[in-house]
C-alpha cells in the first residue's frame, strides 16, 4: 500500500527534495574555544576568558583561571600555567596551578610542580617535579595564614599547624595512608 507523496500528511514528514540536508539540532550548548595552531610561537603573558587549545608553542605565562588550557600533541609549553582545568597531551615545562583538575594523557610529559585538587596521570606519562593535593579551601586558607603569619609569627604557625593536621592525610581504600606536606 504505497501512499502517494501529495497526502497532506506525507509532506510534512518528509522533504520534497531528497538531496536537501538539514544538520540535526545541538542539544548542549557549543564551548567557545581558542586554539594556538601548530605552526605559531608566542612569547610572553597569555590571559583570557574561553578556553585554550595550544598545539604551538608558548613560552612566558598562561593565566586561564576559570577555564581549560589543554596542551595538543604538538604543543610545547614552557611557561607557569593557572587555570580551572589543564589537559597535557604535549610538552610541558613549568609550574601549573589548577581549582579543579589536572590531566596528563599516555602521551603528555611535565616537569615543574602541581598544586591542584586532583590529579590524573595516565600510564605512559611523564611527571617530574613535586604535586600537591589540597582542596579549594585549603589553598584560601595558606593564603590567609601566610597574611596572618607576617603580623604574628610564633602564634600563627601554631594555627596553622593544627589546621593543616586536620586535612593532610588520606587513607586509600586498600589501607595504605598518604601524608601531604605543607
Amino acid at each position: 500500500m504505497l501512499q502517494s507523496t501529495q497526502n497532506p500528511a506525507n509532506a510534512t514528514k518528509f522533504p520534497s527534495n531528497p538531496n536537501t540536508f538539514t544538520p540535526p539540532k545541538n542539544i548542549v550548548a557549543t564551548m567557545e574555544q581558542a586554539t594556538i595552531g601548530r605552526s605559531l610561537v608566542i612569547k610572553g603573558e597569555i590571559s583570557g576568558a574561553e578556553s585554550l587549545y595550544i598545539d604551538g608553542r608558548i613560552e612566558g605565562t598562561v593565566n586561564f583561571a576559570d577555564n581549560r588550557v589543554t596542551i595538543g600533541r604538538n604543543g610545547v609549553v614552557v611557561a607557569n600555567i593557572t587555570a580551572k582545568e589543564v589537559v597535557i597531551m604535549g610538552k610541558v615545562t613549568g609550574n601549573i596551578l589548577c581549582t579543579d583538575r589536572l590531566d596528563i594523557r599516555s602521551e603528555g610529559s611535565l616537569t615543574g610542580d602541581v598544586v591542584t585538587p586532583r590529579v590524573c596521570v595516565e600510564d605512559g606519562a611523564l611527571l617530574k617535579g613535586a604535586v600537591e593535593v589540597r582542596a579549594e579551601a585549603q589553598q584560601n586558607a595558606k593564603a590567609q595564614s601566610k597574611t596572618t603569619e607576617q603580623a604574628k609569627p610564633a602564634e600563627s604557625q601554631k594555627a596553622a599547624a593544627a589546621a593543616a593536621g586536620a586535612g593532610n592525610s588520606a587513607t586509600l581504600a586498600h589501607g595504605s595512608k598518604v601524608i601531604y606536606n605543607e
